[in-house]
């Protein structure tokens, strides 16, 4: 299955925010740029996780078990650290069509996109693998320190999750657009 890209529903994140600060924003009020992630299969979850636009330092970062950059981080990068369980009704598909009337830096902000969803795809076994990886080292608490606590609580979010679908009515946990 190709990937595509969302945003997360504001409400939801803030939901899962009350019990695990490692939640991100999904809306950074300095820039009008939504946060845009891949959804994944990670255990018996679809799970959110966000890109990074790129950034000057990711030339001198590593791959790491939850951190992947995008093309050697020229497109950013995939912070698995910071994904979420999330339920279709909580996604928007995010439209890189460019019209005539986009700015120049929407353009620019479209055509990035296109280039890092046309390499996600290309990786995509290897994405999902990672974040299976690093969910599992979580989890079973083979974290070291560092990466424990830069990582959102899996398990504390699926239990909110569960929780939020309750209270609004979402019955299937697994299906997604």
């Amino acid at each position: 299955m190709r990937l595509k890209f969302y945003t997360a529903n504001i409400n939801y994140c803030d939901f899962l925010r009350l019990s695990d600060p490692c939640v991100p924003h999904v809306h950074d009020t300095k820039n009008t740029r939504p946060f845009v992630g891949i959804i994944l299969s990670v255990g018996e979850f679809n799970y959110f996780a966000p890109l990074s636009s790129p950034k000057p330092k990711f030339a001198k970062m590593k791959n790491q078990i939850d951190f992947l950059k995008i093309n050697e981080g020229i497109w950013g990068a995939i912070n698995l650290n910071n994904m979420i369980p999330i339920h279709p009704n909580c996604l928007t598909e995010v439209n890189m069509e460019i019209f005539t009337t986009d700015s120049k830096s929407d353009v620019d902000y479209k055509n990035l996109l296109s280039n890092q969803l046309s390499w996600c795809n290309s990786n995509r076994i290897d994405i999902q693998t990672r974040a299976m990886k690093l969910y599992k080292t979580i989890i079973e608490g083979l974290g070291w320190e560092s990466l424990t606590n830069r990582c959102c609580d899996f398990l504390k979010d699926e239990v909110q999750y569960k929780e939020f679908c309750k209270q609004n009515g979402y019955t299937s946990i697994k299906e997604c657009k």
